[in-house]
């Protein structure tokens, strides 16, 4: 591999903040600390973007996409060296081009576990109590039909939990369950990996059809790589056990949205808690009330992609994407869990040992 060019001045950091994720104090004085520049960029398309780059070393990035387009002009420009994503998923980067292209990309994985599982358990519970629907009927003055609404709701001791993916914000959620008295059951890509965890939580490992038909609730915790598309399609929700519930807090095109309206509205299922979309996302798109088929029913729990959200989550995913910046740097690969593409061969070589 060839040396790269030498590259004089400050590190150079060109923050992607598109139409609501500018950096905050918090970020800009980690930024400042460590002597880099900042630029800060607005636009969200790649005509928009690409002007900007050409003098980028890390581009750092919430939610703005970044086509092959992108990815391509940051290698033409000779300096990039790394792609910063503040938080967890990465499916709106085309990695595999970055990989192409020798450009590390890097998460932070676990800055909100413990908000994702709180936010889920939030909608597991308000929809085993008919919160909705009570606080609509409440409204209304409708206080008898509240009650006897009520008098149908599960026991939460009687309930089983099924979680598609294991990971940390899924461990997270089975204690919170557990302490409710549910049974747990979960599935992941890997069933040959360690069950340690989830043997010391008593959380039952099985396959994706076992966990559909047994579960009273259905949470997802995954991201939305290779083959997760629509995993839960028709055929999925069908396989459901009547009468049970959806809950996503992941990505919203894990979800036939489509099919679940269908599935909602037919009865199959008691009812679903989204706080990721694929036919709307209200980050980027806004909308009219009722835009989304979902909005408007008693018996589904809607947030805007706020499950990562806390009075300290935000800190947290600054400070570990700062310190994947700061290992690019100083030439280092940074925490093996942190890096999206490892498989990739950096065009600016990284020393120190290997992902």
């Amino acid at each position: 591999m060839a040396n790269p060019p030498a590259v004089g001045g400050p590190l150079h950091v060109v923050r992607l903040t598109g139409p609501i994720f500018p950096p905050g104090d918090h970020e800009r004085a980690e930024v400042a600390r460590h002597g880099w520049r900042l630029t800060t960029v607005g636009g969200t398309t790649a005509d928009e973007i690409v002007p900007h780059l050409t003098e980028a070393d890390v581009v750092s990035v919430v939610g703005t996409r970044m086509p092959a387009a992108v990815i391509d002009a940051l290698r033409a420009s000779g300096r990039c060296r790394a792609i910063a994503r503040l938080g967890a998923g990465t499916d709106r980067i085309d990695v595999a081009r970055a990989t192409a292209c020798g450009i590390v990309v890097m998460n932070t994985p676990y800055f909100c576990v413990e908000e994702q599982a709180d936010h889920a358990m939030a909608m597991i519970l308000s929809l085993a109590r008919k919160l909705p629907l009570s606080q609509r009927l409440v409204e209304a003055g409708d206080y008898a039909g509240a009650r006897r609404a009520s008098s149908t709701n599960p026991r939460m001791s009687a309930m089983t939990l099924g979680l598609v993916g294991f990971g940390r914000s899924a461990v997270h959620l089975a204690r919170r369950a557990r302490g409710f008295g549910m049974r747990v059951l979960a599935t992941r890509r890997n069933m040959a990996a360690p069950t340690a965890e989830a043997d010391a939580l008593g959380v039952e490992m099985a396959d994706l059809d076992t966990v559909l038909r047994r579960s009273d609730v259905v949470s997802l915790h995954l991201p939305l790589g290779p083959g997760a598309y629509h995993l839960i399609d028709a055929d999925a929700l069908a396989r459901m056990r009547p009468g049970s519930f959806l809950v996503n807090t992941s990505r919203g095109a894990l979800v036939d949205e489509v099919a679940l309206t269908e599935a909602i509205r037919s009865g199959h299922l008691a009812g679903a808690g989204l706080d990721t979309f694929e036919l709307f996302d209200p980050l980027e798109d806004g909308g009219p009330p009722g835009v989304h088929p979902l909005m408007g029913l008693d018996n589904v729990v809607l947030s805007p992609h706020v499950a990562a959200g806390s009075n300290r989550s935000g800190i947290d995913s600054v400070d570990a994407a700062i310190a994947n910046i700061a290992a690019i740097a100083a030439g280092r690969w940074p925490p093996a869990e942190h890096v999206v593409n490892p498989d990739v061969v950096p065009w600016f070589p990284l020393g120190e040992g290997a992902v």
